[in-house]
């Protein structure tokens, strides 16, 4: 039989293969995981549909095949290898996501734009026709074309010429090539500025200290990540034109009233984004205990594809690895992201002139300059930095 990729999910209308899981000539059963993919939403185990063969596998790891491409060919219990069709999968289980959302195919259809958004798309040599637009009956908005930039970019390739023949090559494929993808096509759509300032968290230390125990024998670990999630939630609230998106296809600004708060996390495979929905109406406690079950899901592929999606503003935190200060890059269509570095004891001066010990941090802030003005920016990160010096009051709320 000839076994096609199954349907994936709304929206999804091809896949990358990771790799394969049995060989030409296996015998599998019913349920087993025959493949891995990656689409622009998650890496997704593709089942076998019921007992058999595998006769000859069809394509290689790292090719992108579309949605109902034969991929295999298989022989059913009963022998038969005629060339139907396998019948089709109900579902295939979510083990991760990479952080972001891709335009689907238009398959020719007409499609809808905004002037404004089909000159950009001139610009950038992005074809509409391969795009179903995300905005009302279809129509095709300015965020639709994020995803393309990348592919679309005409930037000059290295000559292979000049390649060393004796490096050790790597094939660039799966999360890390969708990584790199997205955040190309961030830094070419979005007009990056950085606000850097420090904070003295001398009494957040203390709190935490005093805290660790107690959240201890609540079976949850207590990190400094859970203090800067309250602190960004603070922040937002007081300067709301963060917790924002673009709508550029309207010139339009859409403030939101919920805050789900994306946390960088290092895995084997790259970086993933999970997201901490309605964190304004979690104590320190419940924060905490998200972030410790997104995390630990996040490195053992375990991710819910709801964790990864409606963030609105996000937190990375390089603290724990030692960095000092970074350059973060913002994940469309938020408009900001702040990069904690590492907690350091430092002399400093305190209101009175003298010199004494305080346990300091730096925060690196980038935010989208179509929208945020240098103002702006330092407002939040003022806002940010009142909450991470005065920490008590995040304890109870």
């Amino acid at each position: 039989m000839d076994f096609k990729l199954p349907e994936l999910g709304e929206g999804v209308y091809e896949a990358e293969v990771v790799r394969w899981v049995v060989q030409a000539g296996a015998a599998v059963k019913s349920g087993q995981t025959l493949l891995e993919v990656l689409t622009d939403k998650a890496t997704m185990e593709v089942p076998a549909p019921f007992a058999g063969v595998i006769e000859k596998l069809l394509v290689e790891p790292g090719q992108k095949v579309s949605i109902g491409d034969t991929i295999l060919q298989y022989q059913d219990k009963q022998g038969a290898t005629a060339t139907k069709e396998a019948p089709a999968l109900a579902k295939v289980e979510i083990k991760t996501k990479t952080p972001a959302n891709v335009p689907v195919r238009n398959n020719g259809a007409a499609f809808k734009a905004a002037p404004s958004v089909r000159q950009m798309a001139r610009k950038l040599g992005i074809d509409l026709a391969r795009i179903r637009g995300s905005g009302p009956a279809g129509r095709i908005l300015i965020d639709d074309l994020v995803p393309l930039v990348s592919q679309a970019a005409k930037v000059p390739k290295v000559s292979t010429a000049s390649l060393s023949a004796d490096g050790k090559r790597i094939p660039f494929t799966g999360l890390r090539r969708k990584i790199a993808e997205h955040m190309v096509a961030s830094k070419q759509t979005i007009p990056h500025y950085s606000h850097i300032d420090e904070c003295d968290v001398t009494e957040l230390v203390k709190l935490r200290e005093a805290n660790k125990e107690s959240f201890a024998k609540e079976g949850t670990k207590l990190t400094y990540l859970a203090f800067f999630v309250k602190a960004a939630v603070a922040a937002l609230k007081e300067v709301p034109l963060v917790n924002a998106s673009l709508d550029a296809d309207k010139s339009e600004m859409v403030l939101y009233d919920h805050y789900h708060i994306g946390i960088a996390v290092a895995t084997p495979g790259g970086l993933i984004v999970p997201v901490i929905h309605d964190a304004d109406k979690k104590s320190l406690l419940e924060l905490a205990r998200e972030i410790e079950r997104l995390s630990n899901d996040a490195r053992q592929g375990k991710q819910r594809l709801e964790d990864l999606r409606g963030g609105t503003f996000t937190v990375t935190s390089i603290g724990n690895i030692g960095g000092l200060l970074s350059t973060p890059i913002i994940l469309p269509p938020q408009l900001g992201i702040v990069g904690v570095g590492k907690i350091v004891k430092r002399p400093v001066f305190d209101e009175h002139g003298q010199i004494k010990a305080a346990d300091m941090v730096y925060l690196s802030f980038s935010f989208d300059h179509r929208v945020l003005d240098g103002a702006v920016g330092a407002a939040f990160g003022n806002a940010m930095i009142k909450c991470l010096q005065n920490p008590a009051a995040m304890v109870d709320v």
